[in-house]
């Protein structure tokens, strides 16, 4: 086995209710991480929390209500979960939304537009923002941030969604810069193409994933790049927004 040196660590997941934020959880609690949850649905939060206690039985996991785009909202999560788990050394932004898909510029609405903003961008700026000063006193701390391979290629009908997700590429970059070298912050983002998700089941309207031509990666495939990156034995990456696109990004669309 390959010991990643999680094991005693703090961490805290937003998102954490469902899709890749449920499955980081739970592979930082298989790793012997102590881990606070945050998500927006007290349904899906309980849920959440009795799905991660089954599977992994006397493991120290919390979860708190709040709303990323929120700085209050957030700021009250965040400092309930570092002080149920007695400080912070990891926290991963999952929390994210699709926006309104299929709609071309001149139909997009402002709203809906700003409100994958507030969500997709505001919220892993505020997550930083809110968890620095429990980071500060973390051990080996670092901050993993949920991007998409949508950050660097775009299709038609997901306007919003793109300029999210290209914003987070360089706030990861910022972070980075910023963070690191005062307060050995790592700051990196891991960016997936397709993952068979509850959001990317709705906003592609799939029930099943059989015979689309493409592939498509499972969330245990993401947690294991977070935990991978996470680890203190990666300590020579930051700055880094990892593309997980099964290498599409390489391909040339010119027919010659």
């Amino acid at each position: 086995m390959v010991d990643l040196g999680l094991a005693g660590s703090r961490v805290l997941v937003t998102g954490g209710t469902s899709g890749i934020g449920l499955a980081v959880a739970a592979a930082f609690l298989a790793e012997g991480a102590a881990v606070g949850v945050v998500g927006r649905s007290p349904e899906r939060m309980a849920a959440a929390l009795a799905e991660l206690e089954a599977g992994h039985p006397g493991a120290d996991v919390v979860g708190v209500v709040g709303d990323v785009g929120e700085e209050e909202s957030l700021r009250a999560a965040v400092d309930t979960i570092a002080g149920r788990l007695g400080g912070l050394d990891h926290v991963v932004g999952s929390a994210g939304i699709a926006g309104e898909l299929g709609a071309a510029v001149d139909a997009v609405p402002a709203a809906g537009f700003l409100e994958v903003q507030r969500v997709n961008v505001a919220g892993p700026f505020l997550l930083v923002k809110t968890a620095l000063r429990h980071l500060r006193a973390g051990s080996a701390p670092t901050c993993t941030l949920i991007g998409s391979d949508s950050g660097f290629v775009a299709v038609p009908g997901m306007l919003a969604y793109n300029a999210s997700k290209g914003a987070l590429v360089q706030l990861t970059r910022a972070l980075s810069v910023e963070l690191h070298e005062p307060f050995g912050i790592r700051v990196n983002s891991v960016c997936p193409s397709i993952v068979d998700t509850p959001m990317a089941r709705e906003g592609l309207g799939r029930d099943s994933w059989e015979g689309v031509g493409y592939p498509v990666s499972t969330p245990e495939d993401i947690a294991w790049l977070v935990l991978s990156i996470a680890s203190p034995r990666s300590r020579a990456v930051n700055g880094v927004s990892l593309l997980a696109d099964h290498g599409y990004h390489a391909r040339s669309a010119f027919p010659a």
